[in-house]
């Protein structure tokens, strides 16, 4: 496959990725429009995510520890690993919120602003991420090292944000579940 095809199935997997999350937060659609009709592990996934999330920070942290020291299989094997959790937590992440169950923040005071700060960054930023790992993953594959380094100097700092902050969400709202 060419370059330029590759960069095509990326942005295309990136936009379509993006209207489904943008419909489901819209509760535009749901798959379950009624809540006693949810299976009952759905409600264990905000919290499965929650983990995946941390893994992968640990791993991503792990990554640059190992490229640091040149060791480039480990490196990739951990990128290879941190990109197969975060797709599931992406998968994982899409059944959840087609359920359509809402939760809303309850804290009050600074630290609900400090919540929606890490949450709006939060999603920007996801939003953002996901074609910068696709790019970065396809220059590290085809060992374009330096379009893989100037890509990365963006990707990683954003994905382990996205990852940390992901955690931090869960653990500011998980008080206030009500299911």
């Amino acid at each position: 496959m060419n370059d330029k095809l590759i960069s095509r199935i990326i942005t295309a997997v990136s936009i379509i990725v993006l209207i489904v999350v943008v419909i489901l937060q819209s509760k535009i659609l749901t798959i379950f429009p009624q809540k006693e009709l949810i299976p009952s592990w759905v409600f264990s996934l905000p919290l499965i995510n929650a983990v995946i999330n941390g893994s992968c920070s640990i791993l991503l942290l792990l990554s640059l520890y190992f490229i640091k020291r040149k060791n480039i299989k480990a490196h990739k094997n951990l990128n290879i690993l941190t990109f197969i959790l975060s797709s599931l937590f992406l998968v994982s992440y899409i059944i959840f919120h087609a359920t359509g169950i809402k939760t809303t923040y309850g804290g009050v005071g600074p630290i609900r602003t400090v919540y929606y700060i890490i949450l709006i960054t939060h999603i920007i930023l996801a939003a953002i991420v996901l074609p910068l790992v696709l790019f970065s993953f396809q220059k590290g594959l085809q060992m374009k090292v330096e379009e893989h380094r100037k890509l990365v100097r963006w990707t990683y700092p954003i994905w382990l944000y996205v990852t940390v902050s992901g955690v931090i969400v869960y653990l500011m709202i998980s008080p206030y579940y009500s299911f």
